[in-house]
């Protein structure tokens, strides 16, 4: 693949970064310099959705006849970098990033005709029913019911370490429809109505003091067969389709405003009489780190020429995956050895968006600690690195 920009795309390019500076608002700006983990609050996300909405720019990975941009994959990687480098606010991935995609590849003219326009103004916010207590990493052994009543399901059960469920009012979830044969022959694939009767919602707080995560009930809540995505008992398909969009992301780009963050901490940072960028050992840290993030965007630009030749990620993106999580995670710590004492502080309010109480230490320190904190899940979430490896040695390997 060639990135090599042409004129067209530094034109793109800077037609985009002028776009960025008058949408942006400095308090879009606070609130994405204060982000600590994948997930933005929700209020400043959905505000920037609704921006990009406007524009026309929400889901550019889409195609344009679904209300993608059209762009190409090299005008989609600039729109991304340009995007970190102006600090705009993450958006909610599971709706754009996740649902949106799967309903394009497997959901009915009727399900794309509903779901698609809500998820891209904002109005339908989803999260994702995978994981039970007993089924994380060995998915196909969940135990979520689903039993057919006339026209719809009454399922029964419950998903945990459910993302935003506290803010979503849909969910796209796997349930067993069946108890014969395989394990995998017997799931469905369902969207659940969030304010369905049934439905309880309780918090997880993170090791950061943070409520992303959540466990969420079932009790006898019904569910349309039309919501069903896929045949009966063929959910797994769907799931597997949809996790290689949310195994692959443009992780590096994350990784690199991180390091970004890291190498302006330390040209502030006293060590006698010179600074921790001057330390050799550190310096040696962060070029390792950044040589390794260069690897990593090598590899996923790989995965997007194959993207823009029509085809889905596959099973490279298991590998971008296990590339993009332990890479983020040693530049978090990176990140924590840099603020040195002021790693320490538990400062929570210096987080909250519109607050403007002094942090202790540098500002810029602040959100380390609890990335940090945060992102010891990347190793886990989407898939265990160990499952991530297990499925590069077969699909890849052979092994």
């Amino acid at each position: 693949m060639d990135i090599r920009l042409s004129a067209e795309d530094e034109a793109f390019r800077q037609m985009v970064r002028t776009w960025l500076e008058g949408a942006l608002t400095e308090d879009l700006r606070d609130s994405a310099r204060k982000r600590t983990s994948l997930w933005q609050d929700i209020d400043t996300a959905m505000a920037w959705q609704r921006i990009l909405h406007q524009q026309g720019w929400a889901a550019p990975d889409w195609p344009e006849a679904y209300g993608g941009t059209g762009w190409t994959i090299i005008q989609r990687y600039i729109f991304a970098q340009e995007c970190i480098r102006a600090e705009t606010p993450a958006l909610i991935p599971m709706s754009l990033k996740m649902c949106g995609p799967m309903l394009i590849g497997h959901g009915t003219d009727e399900q794309k005709a509903h779901y698609l326009p809500r998820i891209l103004s904002g109005e339908d916010i989803w999260c994702q029913g995978y994981s039970e207590p007993g089924a994380g990493s060995d998915l196909a052994s969940l135990r979520t019911m689903a039993v057919g009543d006339g026209d719809d399901y009454i399922v029964t059960g419950t998903k945990i370490w459910t993302s935003y469920a506290q803010h979503a009012n849909m969910m796209f979830a796997l349930v067993r429809t069946s108890t014969e044969g395989k394990q995998q022959e017997g799931i469905s694939f369902l969207l659940i109505d969030m304010t369905s009767p049934g439905i309880t919602v309780k918090p997880i707080i993170n090791m950061a003091g943070a409520h992303e995560l959540n466990q969420v009930f079932f009790d006898d809540v019904r569910v349309p067969k039309a919501n069903r995505v896929g045949p009966e008992n063929g959910g797994w398909t769907v799931a597997k389709y949809l996790l290689q969009f949310e195994r692959f992301s443009m992780g590096s780009i994350e990784i690199h405003r991180t390091l970004d963050k890291v190498a302006k901490l330390a040209r502030i940072t006293p060590v006698g009489a010179a600074t921790l960028a001057d330390d050799p050992a550190f310096a040696a840290s962060l070029s390792q780190l950044r040589t390794a993030n260069q690897a990593l965007e090598a590899t996923e630009q790989r995965v997007m020429a194959s993207l823009s030749a029509g085809h889905s990620p596959g099973p490279a993106s298991s590998f971008v995956n296990i590339l993009s999580a332990e890479t983020a995670q040693r530049a978090d710590e990176l990140g924590v050895e840099a603020c040195g004492y002021f790693a320490a502080p538990w400062q929570p309010e210096a987080l909250e968006p519109g607050v403007n109480r002094a942090p202790v230490g540098p500002e810029i320190a602040v959100p380390l600690v609890p990335t940090c904190l945060s992102n010891r899940m990347k190793t886990i979430a989407g898939g265990s690195s160990e499952v991530q490896r297990n499925i590069v040695a077969k699909a890849i390997l052979g092994l």
